[in-house]
C-alpha cells in the first residue's frame, strides 16, 4: 500500500487526486484531426428544402380560396384577402369596385367597422364649410351687373365669346343649398377628410415654389383675364355658402357620386380640384384612388400631383367614365382642365354639356396621360 510523505512540498492529497483523475494525454507525434467546417453553400442548401416547403403548404392553405361574391376562384391576380377573416372577393365583385391593389392591410366591409355617418345638422354644416349664417340675405340671388350685361347682348361678337366660363346658379332655396351641402360634408365625414377650397402645401411635400406653370412640359394655358374674373366670383359665392346644385350620394356599384340637384348649364364652373400638393414620385405606390395631375413636367421628379385624401372639395366624389366601352363615354358631361393662373397650376372641372337634374356627373379620368386603369368601371 502507498503511503504519503506529508514532507513532500509538491504533495497534497488534493494534488494526488486530480493527478488520478485527469485523461492521459497522448503522445506529441499523435495530433487531433482537424474539425471539418461547412460551408454556406451546404448549409443553405439544407434549408432551402423547407423554405420551399412552407410557401408550397401557403399555397395550398388559399389554393381553394373563392370570391364571397360570385364564388368563383379564378382570376386570383385579383382576388383581395382579409387580413382579418381571410375571406376572398374579386376587386370587380365589391362595391364600390376596387381599382388597384390595396397598399398594406386591407379589410373587407365586414371587417372595416364603417359606421354610417349621422346627418349633421344645420349649425355643424355652417360651421364645417366655415360659412357665417346670414339671416338678411334674400332668398333671390343677384347676379353681378356684368353677367346680366352678358346675357342681354346678342351681337356676333359675344356669340364668338361663346366658349368662356358661365359662373355657377345655386338653388334659390336657401334651405335646398343647406341640405346640399350637407350631403358633400357627411361623404367627407365618412372618409375622414377636411374640407378645403384650395391647394393645401405641407411640410415635406411639394412646397408651393415647386407649383410654376412654366415647367409644364409643352406649355399650359393661361386662364382669361374674363374667365378668372368669373372664377373668384364663383369662390366668393362658395365662401358664402352658395354652392352649385350638387348633391353627394352612395351608390352600391360606384360607391359616393355626384348628382345634379338643379339645370347645370355648358360651360359652368362647377369646382376646383382641391387637395394636398405632392411630388408624383413620393406617391407612386399611394392607393388613393382620387389622385389628379396638377404639374406635368419634362422632368419627372418635378411632376406635380393633387392628392384628396386628407383635404378636398365635391370634386374628389365626380366619378370618371370607362374609357373602353363606348357606352360610358356617352355618360361624360364635364371635364377637368388645367390652367396657369398667376404662374401657377390650377385644376378646374368645367360641364361640356347641359346637365339635368338627377343626372350623375362623369368625366375622363385619362385627360392628359392616359394610364389610368378604368377597364373596371361601370
Amino acid at each position: 500500500m502507498a503511503t504519503w510523505n506529508a514532507s513532500s512540498p509538491k504533495a497534497s492529497p488534493c494534488s494526488s487526486r486530480r493527478r488520478t483523475k485527469a485523461p492521459a494525454r497522448r503522445p506529441s507525434s499523435e495530433s487531433p484531426p482537424p474539425r471539418k467546417m461547412k460551408s454556406m453553400a451546404e448549409i443553405m442548401a439544407k434549408s432551402v428544402p423547407v423554405i420551399e416547403q412552407e410557401e408550397e403548404e401557403d399555397e395550398d392553405s388559399y389554393s381553394d380560396v373563392t370570391c364571397e361574391k360570385c364564388g368563383s376562384g379564378e382570376g386570383d391576380d385579383e382576388l383581395l384577402l382579409c387580413d382579418k377573416c381571410d375571406r376572398g372577393f374579386h376587386m370587380k365583385c365589391l362595391r364600390p369596385i376596387v381599382v388597384r391593389v390595396p397598399i398594406g392591410p386591407w379589410l373587407c366591409v365586414d371587417c372595416s367597422d364603417q359606421r354610417p355617418v349621422r346627418r349633421l345638422s344645420q349649425k355643424k354644416i355652417l360651421h364645417f364649410f366655415r360659412i357665417e349664417k346670414q339671416s338678411h340675405r334674400t332668398d333671390k340671388l343677384e347676379l353681378s351687373q356684368e353677367t346680366r350685361k352678358r346675357r342681354r347682348s346678342c351681337s356676333l361678337t359675344v356669340k364668338k365669346r361663346r366658349r368662356k366660363l358661365l359662373p355657377l346658379v345655386p338653388s334659390e332655396d336657401p334651405d335646398r343649398r343647406l341640405a346640399q351641402m350637407g350631403t358633400l360634408a357627411t361623404a367627407l365625414t365618412a372618409l375622414g377628410i377636411k374640407y378645403s377650397d384650395g391647394l393645401n402645401y405641407v411640410p415635406g411635400m411639394a412646397p408651393r415654389s415647386a407649383n410654376q406653370s412654366k415647367y409644364e412640359k409643352g406649355g399650359m394655358q393661361v386662364l382669361s383675364k374674363e374667365d378668372l374674373e368669373t372664377l373668384e366670383q364663383c369662390q366668393s359665392m362658395y365662401r358664402r355658402g352658395e354652392c352649385p346644385p350638387l348633391v353627394v350620394v352612395f351608390d352600391p356599384l360606384e360607391g359616393y357620386t355626384v348628382e345634379a340637384d338643379g339645370p347645370i348649364k355648358d360651360l359652368t364652373f362647377i369646382a376646383e380640384y382641391t387637395g394636398d400638393v405632392d411630388y408624383l414620385k413620393n406617391r407612386e405606390k399611394d392607393d388613393c384612388d382620387s389622385i389628379m395631375t396638377l404639374l406635368l413636367s419634362e422632368d419627372p421628379s418635378k411632376t406635380l400631383v393633387i392628392c384628396p385624401d386628407k383635404f378636398g372639395n365635391i370634386s374628389r366624389f365626380i366619378n370618371g367614365i370607362n374609357n373602353h366601352n363606348p357606352f360610358a363615354k356617352k355618360k361624360q358631361n364635364c371635364k377637368c382642365v388645367r390652367y396657369s393662373i398667376n404662374g401657377e397650376c390650377r385644376v378646374l372641372l368645367v360641364a361640356t354639356r347641359d346637365i339635368s337634374k338627377g343626372e350623375r356627373l362623369y368625366y375622363d379620368y385619362n385627360g392628359y396621360e392616359h394610364e389610368y386603369p378604368t377597364h373596371h368601371f361601370l
